[in-house]
């Protein structure tokens, strides 16, 4: 298979590159359409998923059995993960038109999961416009599956033991695993313009001062037990495994080339599991990186032009259960 061509050059350290890998796309007219951002829709998506921690939050308080605090933490941890998801959209400038207005949605979506929005913005370009490439920071995390059920079950009990959340955090930090880095990639907060490298970096101490603080808080208003079931426990332990499986029914299982319609998947299923496991339609994961300018609730119409178009034959689009079967398979020989 020929590799892709090469992508534009980066300018300002901060471009996220369309990666149709020289095939044919979407007209260009209908892209430029689907780009435009509704400040309502994105405000609604915000706010539905606040309300939905609110009111986890207050059931587990209100009714404090462990019938009803177990799953609300478990609960909590997919909310969690629709955090992720919003910053991330922060992070491609897809929330807000006005930047400043934006980055600070954005930021207040991600500081209380323990991202740094800034940060992330810089890893992720990365992770776009080199797919499977060199200096791909997230290689580590989906590549080279299927590795067996033994390896993937290791993987997930030990992120469940709450010993892979350090590397999470440092990744969202701008710190990758040190797993096959070289380069820009060892050192990703480098590989920016000075103005985002400067955000990024404030950034982290806005993060880490929250994450001190809060506990604290916690301690000294008498709801310190309530802190670690219903927030550090659902974020170091169970949100884990949920991310990187995610990120492997995304990722994994491909040709590793760097072909987006090969290397990125798009996951199907029914509503309420991709609600539950693929917040804010992240689960059209090809048309995403075929398109990084579309904000997200734009993103099942592409998929259906895609479709209609005839464009997705060969293209990496499963049913979800199909994705987790190849996930739990034998290694490829």
């Amino acid at each position: 298979m020929n590799a892709p061509p090469p992508r534009p050059a980066e300018t300002t350290g901060d471009e996220f590159h369309d990666d149709l890998g020289g095939r044919r796309g979407l007209d260009p007219a209908f892209i430029k359409q689907l780009t435009r951002l509704d400040p309502l829709r994105s405000t609604l998506s915000v706010l539905q998923t606040w309300l939905e921690i609110a009111v986890l939050l207050a059931l587990a308080v209100l009714v404090p059995e462990w019938w009803i605090v177990a799953p609300c933490m478990a609960h909590l941890a997919t909310r969690a993960q629709a955090m992720f998801v919003l910053s991330h959209e922060a992070v491609h400038y897809r929330l807000y038109e006005t930047r400043w207005l934006n980055d600070l949605v954005g930021r207040i979506c991600a500081t209380p999961v323990g991202i740094s929005m800034f940060a992330y913005r810089v890893i992720h370009r990365l992770h776009h416009n080199h797919l499977f490439g060199a200096r791909d920071p997230d290689t580590p995390i989906h590549g080279g599956y299927p590795r067996g059920r033994a390896y993937l079950a290791g993987k997930l009990l030990r992120d469940v033991a709450g010993l892979t959340a350090w590397k999470t955090y440092a990744y969202f930090w701008g710190a990758p695993s040190a797993a096959r880095l070289d380069g820009a990639k060892s050192a990703p907060l480098g590989d920016t313009s000075p103005r985002l490298r400067r955000d990024a970096l404030n950034d982290r101490w806005v993060v880490a001062g929250f994450h001190l603080v809060l506990p604290a808080a916690a301690l000294v208003f008498g709801f310190f037990t309530e802190y670690l079931l219903l927030w550090a426990i659902p974020l170091w332990f169970l949100l884990q495994p949920l991310m990187r499986f995610r990120s492997i029914l995304e990722h994994g299982m491909t040709t590793e080339t760097g072909d987006a319609w090969r290397d990125a998947r798009t996951n199907l299923g029914p509503k309420w599991l991709m609600w539950l496991i693929f917040p804010h339609n992240v689960h059209y994961h090809l048309e995403h990186h075929l398109y990084p300018s579309l904000p997200h609730y734009n993103l099942p119409e592409a998929h259906r032009a895609l479709r209609d178009g005839g464009l997705l034959k060969d293209a990496e689009v499963r049913p979800v259960g199909h994705a987790a079967r190849l996930a739990w398979g034998a290694p490829a020989r």
